[in-house]
């Protein structure tokens, strides 16, 4: 198999590259790209490889920002740092996701799982649900989601926990709203990234400015047209509506 590493960290691209080496001598490194320009230039240049080593964050962005820039099909292994992007990297062809420092066994199981899809010619799941049926499940056998989010609050970082976050609301920036009836920045760009790191069980997308907690709904007004309007406990007594079309839905996770 041709791979790709994507790596900015020289140190740790080496060390990567040496311990693929050594567990399977039949996967070709064909480059070591060290940023999101150098691998645009990559990709424009060149047929994609048989399988991805990527890290998340590089040095002038996010990795994301190359699969969804060049459509890629081959399976990638994603290694980074952090476990907040877990589901993220699972919508982008994401085999597997290793934390740093790479363990050396989970590496191997990894590559196997790609060299076995290489070998089959086994077409990627194109969803979310049908990929996690693919992938081994973690030991407990539970998704993975954000268990807390870090804030600025006069040059220090606060961690806010996220079951303590009544909701999510975009205005210009994007805001969190703890139950208690604190404001903070969040430092994510869209709600659509925040959402990914949720679980859907406890937290709703009730339009495009805002994400509620189950627990932050004090009462549900329906409307002659079946928009429905939701207000929030206090100290918020926030108003979110929701449209006739997401109505349905909401019922049913309102209430199960």
């Amino acid at each position: 198999m041709k791979a790709l590493i994507i790596e900015d960290e020289s140190l740790i691209a080496r060390e990567l590259k040496s311990k693929i080496v050594s567990i399977a001598p039949d996967v070709d490194i064909l480059e070591v790209l060290p940023s999101l320009k150098t691998a645009r230039k990559w990709f424009m240049e060149n047929a994609e490889p048989d399988l991805i080593f990527a890290d998340i964050q590089l040095s002038d962005g996010v990795s994301f920002e190359i699969f969804e820039r060049f459509e890629l099909k081959c399976p990638v292994i994603f290694t980074t740092a952090y476990d907040e992007y877990a589901i993220r990297a699972f919508k982008v062809n994401g085999i597997d996701y290793l934390l740093k420092p790479v363990d050396i066994d989970d590496l191997k199981k990894a590559i196997d799982k790609c060299r076995n899809l290489h070998e089959q010619k086994t077409k990627l799941p194109t969803n979310l649900q049908e990929l996690m049926q693919v992938l081994q499940q973690p030991a407990n056998g539970k998704q993975l989601y954000k268990e807390k989010f870090v804030v600025s609050v006069r040059n220090n970082w606060i961690p806010i926990l996220t079951k303590d976050i009544s909701c999510f609301v975009r205005e210009n920036l994007n805001y969190i709203f703890t139950f208690s009836g604190e404001k903070y920045i969040v430092d994510y760009v869209t709600l659509e990234e925040i959402e990914d790191l949720l679980d859907p069980k406890i937290f709703y997308r009730a339009n495009r400015q805002a994400i509620v907690h189950i627990d932050s709904i004090q009462s549900v007004k329906p409307h002659e047209n079946q928009k429905l309007t939701l207000t929030l406990k206090a100290p918020l007594k926030m108003e979110q509506d929701i449209s006739r079309e997401k109505a349905p839905g909401f019922k049913k996770w309102f209430e199960r």
